[in-house]
């Protein structure tokens, strides 16, 4: 991934869920809201059984997907969304699932 800066209009949103998010394919979930807005980032287990979601976009499109977590969490059950705004550090051109 190539480092620039951030584009005019366009946040970084930073967002840790919690709840049962890991073994139910929520990173699958995040991916196909993520991708049906337009959304561009990844989205990775952490090791404390949480969930990172990375996403960049309009703050409107980036709000939308967080309802939409909300609202249709497949089969996973959130608890809590901690949402950060910043700057866009790093280019992505897609929406992409991080491994272990």
């Amino acid at each position: 991934m190539q480092q620039r800066g951030p584009q005019p209009g366009v946040e970084e949103l930073r967002a840790i869920v919690r709840g049962h998010v890991q073994g139910v394919f929520f990173r699958a979930t995040t991916q196909e809201h993520a991708r049906a807005l337009g959304l561009v980032g990844t989205v990775r287990n952490c090791e404390d059984g949480s969930v990172e979601v990375n996403a960049q976009g309009s703050r409107k499109t980036l709000e939308a997907l967080i309802k939409k977590l909300k609202d249709e969490p497949g089969m996973g059950r959130i608890e809590d969304i901690a949402v950060t705004y910043c700057d866009p550090t790093e280019h992505h051109d897609d929406f992409h699932i991080i491994f272990w």
